[in-house]
C-alpha cells in the first residue's frame, strides 16, 4: 500500500492552502493536491444588496488586489446600467489598475519569491524571508519596498486610501486626480523605472541558473486565456478575451464577457473549495489552462511600450514564442511591471487624463451583466444578475487563482516527481513544492473569499491512506 505526505501550511503565499502526495509501494510518487480549505462566501452574502454597493463591497475580498474587483464589479456594473463610461473616468481606471499591477507584482517578486530566487532555494530557512533578505541583500529589498510604495501611492490619490477604495462606480468613477496628484506620480516615475530595469537585470542574470527549476516547475502544455487589445497589444482593461492552445493557435478571439459560459465551465473538487475552471469546449480536465503574466505574454504579440517591448523580445529568445515553463511567471512579472510604469508615464502625460464627465447616470437598463478586466494574478470576472430594483439576485465570481488551480494541481505533482523519492520530505523539497505554487503568486483570499490567516501543510500519504511524513508551517 501506498503513503502520503501532508505539507500544511503553504507558506509565502496570500491564504491557507495544504499540499498532499501520495506514493506508491515503491515510494514513487503517485500524485500529488493542492487543496484549499477555507470559505468566505461572499457569492451568496451579496445577495439581496444594491448593485451600486457590490464595487466597494466586493473590494474587500482581498487587502492585496482589492482595485481588480473594484474595477470589475464597476464593469459589470456598467453592463446593467448599460452605460458609456466617459473616456475621462476610463484613463482613470486604466490608471489605477496599472497602479496596481506594479504594487502586486512588487510584492510577489521582491518580497513573497525573493528570498527564494535571489537567496537560493536551499538557504538557510531561518534567513530565506524577508527579513533575511534586507540583511544580505539591502538593496533589492529597500528597492522592492520603495517599488510597491509607488503603486500604492497612486492608488491612494485616486481613491482616497491604499487598500479598498470605494472610488469606482457603476457609470465611472467617483472624483479626479489633482493637480498635486499627478506631479507627486511625474516625480516618482523616474525611480519606479529604474527599479524596474533593476529587477529585470538580476532576473536575467539568474534565470540560467535555474534551469532544474525551468524543467519541473510546472512546464508542460496547457491553454491560455487573457485579454488583449483589438490590434493584438498587451492589454489589463478593455480588449477580448483570447484563448491559445499550447503552440501559439488561436482557438478564440475575442469573446464578449456576457458570454464567459459558453467557453468557461467550473468543476469543484471535493478536498478544496477552490474551483478548478476549465475551457468548456474541451471538457474537464482536458481544458485546463493558464491566466496571469506568462499567459498574457504569450497571449499578446507585443506590449506596446518601448522598454517592456524590448524586454518581450529577449524573453521569447530566451523562453521561445510560447513559454510553458511556470518558473517563468516570475519574469514575465517583471516585463509586466515595465510596461505599467510606462503605460502610468503615458497617461501622466497625457492633458486629457481626467478632463470631462467623470459618471455616467442610468438607471437599470438589463437584468445581469458580466464585468472583466486582468488582475496582477490573471483574468477576473464578476457576473451579477439583478432585479428591476437594481438588488442583485446572484453572483458569480471566476478568479484568477482559481482558473490557475488545475495547473497548480499539476506542478505541485510535476515537482513530488523530480524531487520526492522516498517517505520523508527534506527542507529544500517542501521549499520547492511551495515555491511551485508562489510562481503563480496565488491569492486564495480572492479565490475562495476565504477568512483567516494562509498557513501550509505538505503530507505524504501511502497507498493505505496512512500518513508516512508531514511537515507543516504555521
Amino acid at each position: 500500500m501506498g503513503e502520503r505526505i501532508l505539507i500544511d501550511p503553504v507558506t509565502r503565499i496570500e491564504g491557507h492552502a495544504k499540499i498532499s502526495i501520495h506514493l506508491n509501494d515503491d515510494h514513487s510518487v503517485a500524485d500529488a493536491r493542492f487543496h484549499v480549505g477555507e470559505f468566505r462566501g461572499f457569492e451568496k452574502f451579496c445577495e439581496g444588496r444594491p448593485l451600486w454597493e457590490m464595487p466597494g463591497l466586493t473590494a474587500r475580498i482581498c487587502g492585496i488586489c482589492p482595485v481588480s474587483h473594484l474595477i470589475a464589479s464597476a464593469r459589470a456594473g456598467d453592463a446593467i446600467l448599460a452605460a458609456t463610461v466617459p473616456p475621462a473616468a476610463e484613463q482613470l481606471r486604466r490608471l489605477m489598475n496599472l497602479a496596481q499591477i506594479v504594487q502586486s507584482h512588487a510584492l510577489s517578486f521582491f518580497h513573497l519569491s525573493g528570498p527564494d530566487l535571489l537567496l537560493g532555494f536551499d538557504a538557510d530557512p531561518s534567513r530565506r524571508n524577508l527579513l533575511g533578505l534586507a540583511v544580505a541583500d539591502r538593496e533589492a529589498a529597500l528597492r522592492g519596498i520603495r517599488l510597491r510604495q509607488f503603486g500604492q501611492e497612486i492608488i491612494e490619490l485616486l481613491g482616497g486610501k491604499r487598500i479598498h477604495p470605494s472610488w469606482c462606480v457603476p457609470g465611472g468613477v467617483r472624483s479626479a486626480l489633482s493637480s498635486e496628484g499627478r506631479a507627486h506620480i511625474k516625480a516618482r516615475l523616474p525611480e519606479a523605472k529604474e527599479a524596474a530595469r533593476y529587477a529585470l537585470d538580476r532576473m536575467k542574470g539568474l534565470i540560467d541558473t535555474f534551469s532544474d527549476e525551468t524543467a519541473s516547475f510546472g512546464n508542460f502544455p496547457t491553454l491560455y486565456l487573457g485579454l488583449v487589445a483589438a490590434d493584438g497589444a498587451w492589454e489589463h482593461y478593455g480588449g477580448r478575451v483570447r484563448v491559445l492552445d499550447a503552440d501559439g493557435a488561436v482557438l478564440v478571439d475575442g469573446f464578449e464577457a456576457g458570454a464567459y459560459r459558453e467557453f468557461i465551465g467550473e468543476a469543484v473538487q471535493p478536498d478544496s473549495y477552490l474551483k478548478s475552471p476549465y475551457f468548456r469546449p474541451l471538457g474537464h480536465p482536458g481544458g485546463m489552462y493558464r491566466v496571469g503574466p506568462l499567459a498574457r505574454l504569450n497571449l499578446c504579440e507585443r506590449m506596446g511600450t518601448p522598454l517592456a517591448d524590448a524586454e518581450l523580445v529577449e524573453y521569447r529568445q530566451r523562453g521561445g514564442r510560447i513559454v510553458s515553463s511556470s518558473f517563468w511567471y516570475h519574469y514575465a512579472r517583471l516585463i509586466e511591471i515595465m510596461a505599467g510604469v510606462e503605460l502610468i508615464e503615458r497617461l501622466i502625460d497625457d492633458p486629457g487624463l481626467g478632463a470631462g464627465r467623470l459618471r455616467a447616470e442610468a438607471g437599470i437598463n438589463a437584468p445581469g451583466g458580466v464585468g472583466v478586466g486582468e488582475a496582477p494574478r490573471g483574468t477576473l470576472f464578476h457576473h451579477y444578475e439583478v432585479d428591476e430594483d437594481g438588488l442583485v439576485r446572484s453572483v458569480n465570481l471566476i478568479i484568477a487563482t482559481g482558473q490557475n488551480n488545475l495547473a497548480m494541481n499539476a506542478t505541485v505533482a510535476q515537482i513530488a516527481r523530480r524531487y520526492i523519492s522516498g517517505p520523508a520530505i527534506p527542507e529544500g523539497v517542501l521549499n520547492r513544492l511551495e515555491a511551485g505554487i508562489r510562481a503563480f503568486d496565488p491569492c486564495l483570499s480572492c479565490s475562495t473569499h476565504a477568512l483567516g490567516q494562509m498557513p501550509m501543510v505538505v503530507r505524504l500519504v501511502g497507498p493505505d491512506g496512512s500518513i508516512l511524513d508531514e511537515a507543516r508551517r504555521d
